[in-house]
């Protein structure tokens, strides 16, 4: 009892007094810990198009499905769970203060928040009992509060109850809250049919649902899986070897039907709002909000009918082989003026397990083929990368030779690329051989500028699959000439989007979904502003992205390979470009109009092969059908030429100023100074003794004499001129074509004629040959030979620096009998007057 004589007993009593009344103003204002509250369900989020029709209603936790009792949990969900989320939680009372402790020295060390201390109680704490307002607050206050009631969970009940009421609200990504929502959202089934490999999956969505969800990022989820499996071994759950049956199992994605539009879409939206709402290292709280999207349903519908019914149609064609599987495709459709995601197709059908309907192939990496062509030209017709390198800029009338080329890979293995037809077009403009989509040039392009080059172009354009340090995804080693058909991996809607930057003149464009989101009370939280998607400045020439754009559009540039009138042009202006790997696993078809940007990837998700279904086949309807559905209410209009470019008459053949004797000529569009100034080479009138077949001679008979004009290419491609029947001058007449200076045009300049050349054309350089035990040695031998057609009188063949053999009149060639080991070839060629001429040497190796 209080004496005057003690007035010291004051001092507790008023310290007593004003802890009471601290802590009740601390906590006093929550509610209590009981089941009805710990279950409480969120209020339901909408989310719409962009013209108000709702595509999905999440309704809050318990909405769709029946709370699960701890029993009813599979025993490695839950300990998946605890092994990921809170490995101590068996021994704390609500707060770990060793995780306290480890959490606030990393962060520290690190000068940022990294990592929380949170445990299981406290977030079923905060989540259920404290107001959406204040559970992300970074307050001290906020963490004592929810200290306090995770401490009042702990007194009320076991772990088993407190384990099954997190698991039944906690937040798994996908709009699915709960563990039972969860199962039905990613793999169609109930909680209580999930394995261990399922259940380490779910659980390592917990701490970063949007970044691991196996439908957007499945990269991402299997290695935090991993993570999950490992710390479940280091808790003693489960033993190694029960971890890596989990790892290697392959997980089959698909949500239980429900009703939902644009299912792929919404996800999309789901996972994009977490990183517009985040304000601290919690996801934010989804619930109770008003979404509006960029999305048009109409022409989504439209897209996935389209999707449906070509599938269906490439399975049931006559001539297909019995055993093809073309189960999906997606589209996606962009405004290239901003970079809003009209229409997003992530498969035929979501709710089927069969095909991983659920996963979203918009965004999956996934090989483009020839669709990264434009990207490639591009790079090389910029003056400004071409002055950096010390080369001249690429035109669209540059002429490329599409002939059997060999290129040598880093790893110094031989590359010969081929064409989709399988054979070679000879001389083509750069026009035609990205219309057509000619493999050769392209990579003869892409040697020249170098890798980098692309790499850098593609990503500035907003491909960032792409490392900009040149090495290939798995870092290992450095993207090769392949990349030029396609040898990295990108995704759908990246791809879209850099053709889009093509359409409004080479503005990169980043894809967004949503327009604004309200709070249920109506208010604006978030607003995208205006312009939001699209670069301040060009990530490419305004005028090269035009020309771009007018090769893709030009049906007669398509023409040799995809015929006039193809699936690829439409009622309007439009470019396109298709792709096709060359193992038939995915194919694409992509392109634009000046209002929208389509793209279309068809192939199978598990990567099997579709066997003889190419770009234009298998993407191309599905394009084409979007591209009508979309523009139907849209007037047509012309791409507008940018200023900076001016038309020149230029000799196909050559690329060159046309001369008289040149027949096929076309007006060509050049940035200023790349346009060309010398006259073509390749016509060439000639004097021949028609009865002879051959240079007249002094006493050729007059009657025998004619003018005639040839077509005299350059030594790579003789040999293709002559096996195409072009006709080539007679006998010696070829000499005198490569020896000295055409003729020029009455007041025309002369031009100086090219100078031959020699080349190996047979063995590949780099090649690898084996000697069979099987076969008698004198059979087993190797060409060696130079082109067949050229002003040559003698060619001798070298192997390691001693001669082997010659040869003195076409074919240029002779075999030599293969010798294990290390063997330099070389080939010396000797014209009529004497002159000699070295073939640079290779390497091969016989084994």
């Amino acid at each position: 009892m209080f004496s005057p004589k003690r007035p010291w007993l004051l001092v507790p009593l008023a310290l007593l007094v004003a802890l009471g009344v601290a802590g009740h103003r601390l906590v006093g204002d929550l509610p209590p810990a009981t089941p009805a509250n710990l279950a409480a369900a969120r209020p339901s989020t909408l989310i719409f198009d962009r013209h108000g029709r709702l595509l999905y209603e999440v309704v809050g936790d318990q909405g769709k499905h029946t709370p699960l009792a701890f029993e009813q949990i599979p025993s490695v969900c839950w300990q998946a769970t605890v092994a990921v989320e809170d490995n101590r939680f068996f021994h704390h009372i609500g707060v770990d203060p060793l995780a306290i402790a480890r959490a606030a020295y990393t962060n520290w060390r690190h000068g940022a928040i990294l990592s929380g201390a949170s445990t299981i109680t406290q977030q079923l704490a905060r989540n259920t009992l404290m107001t959406p307002a204040e559970r992300h607050q970074p307050t001290l206050r906020r963490k004592l509060r929810e200290a306090w009631l995770a401490w009042q969970i702990e007194l009320r009940y076991t772990k088993e109850e407190i384990l099954a009421y997190y698991l039944n609200q906690v937040y798994y990504g996908n709009f699915a809250y709960g563990l039972e929502a969860a199962a039905h959202a990613y793999f169609g089934k109930s909680a209580r049919e999930l394995n261990l490999a399922e259940c380490s999956l779910l659980a390592g969505l917990l701490q970063n649902p949007a970044a691991y969800n196996p439908l957007l990022n499945l990269e991402a989820a299997r290695y935090r899986q991993a993570t999950v499996l490992n710390l479940m071994v280091q808790s003693g759950y489960i033993t190694r070897r029960d971890a890596e049956l989990a790892l290697a199992e392959t997980l089959r994605f698909a949500a239980t039907p429900f009703p939902i539009a644009a299912p792929h879409f919404v996800s999309y939206v789901e996972s994009r709002l977490e990183a517009l709402l985040a304000t601290g290292a919690e996801p934010p709280d989804l619930s109770g909000l008003r979404v509006y999207t960029t999305l048009d349903l109409s022409w989504q519908q439209e897209a996935e009918r389209s999707v449906v019914r070509r599938l269906e149609e490439l399975r049931r064609q006559k001539d297909a082989p019995a055993d093809r599987r073309v189960d999906n495709a997606a589209v996606v459709v962009l405004d290239p003026a901003d970079g809003a995601i009209r229409v997003m197709v992530g498969s035929p059908d979501y709710f089927n397990r069969a095909i991983d309907g659920a996963v979203n192939a918009a965004l999956a990496l996934r090989q483009p083929g020839s669709a990264l062509k434009p990207f490639v030209y591009a790079a090389a017709m910029d003056p400004q990368r071409a002055a950096a390198a010390g080369r001249r800029p690429l035109t669209a009338a540059t002429v490329l030779a599409d002939v059997r080329t060999v290129f040598i890979t880093a790893e110094g293995e031989p590359y010969v690329p081929e064409n989709y037809d399988r054979r070679w077009h000879g001389p083509v403009s750069v026009r035609t051989a990205l219309a057509s989509s000619y493999n050769t040039p392209a990579v003869k392009v892409l040697s020249e500028i170098g890798v980098d080059a692309l790499v850098d172009q593609a990503r500035r354009l907003g491909i960032t699959t792409f490392r900009a340090d040149g090495l290939g995804p798995d870092a290992a080693r450095p993207y090769g000439l392949a990349l030029a058909l396609g040898g990295g991996e990108v995704s759908l809607l990246e791809l879209t989007a850099a053709y889009a930057a093509l359409a409004n003149g080479g503005y990169r464009v980043q894809p967004y979904a949503v327009e604004r989101v309200e709070d249920a009370a109506g208010r604006v939280v978030w607003r995208a502003s205006p312009g939001l998607g699209r670069s301040a400045e060009p990530a490419l020439d305004p005028r090269i992205a035009y020309l771009i754009t007018d090769i893709l559009s030009d049906d007669d540039a398509r023409a040799p390979a995809f015929g006039r009138g193809s699936v690829l042009s439409l009622r309007r202006p439009a470019a396109v470009k298709t792709g096709t790997t060359t193992d038939w696993r995915d194919n694409w078809t992509v392109g634009y109009t000046p209002d929208l940007a389509v793209g279309v990837w068809v192939g199978n998700a598990d990567n099997t092969p579709m066997l003889g279904v190419s770009g234009v086949a298998g993407a191309g309807p599905i394009w084409r059908d979007v591209m009508e559905a979309v523009h139907s209410q849209i007037p047509p209009r012309p791409f507008v030429q940018p200023p900076g470019l001016v038309r020149s008459e230029v000799c196909i053949d050559s690329g060159l100023l046309p001369t008289t004797w040149c027949s096929r000529r076309r007006a060509e569009l050049f940035l200023p100074g790349t346009e060309p100034k010398a006259f073509d080479t390749v016509y060439r009138p000639m004097t021949v003794d028609v009865c002879a077949n051959a240079l007249p001679r002094p006493d050729t008979p007059p009657g025998c004499l004619a003018e005639r004009v040839f077509r005299v290419y350059p030594p790579e491609l003789q040999e293709w001129a002559v096996a195409n029947g072009v006709p080539q001058p007679p006998g010696a007449a070829a000499e005198v074509a490569w020896s000295g200076t055409t003729t020029a045009a009455p007041g025309q300049s002369q031009t100086a004629a090219p100078v031959a050349a020699l080349t190996l054309t047979s063995p590949d350089p780099g090649g690898v040959y084996r000697l069979s035990p099987h076969l008698p040695t004198e059979v087993q031998q190797l060409r060696l030979a130079v082109p067949a057609y050229g002003p040559w009188q003698r060619v001798t063949f070298y192997v390691n620096s001693q001669a082997v053999g010659a040869a003195a009149a076409p074919p240029f060639e002779v075999w030599w009998p293969l010798q294990r080991g290390s063997h330099l070839i070389s080939a010396v060629a000797q014209d009529a007057s004497g002159r000699e001429v070295a073939a640079p040497p290779i390497w091969i190796e016989v084994r």
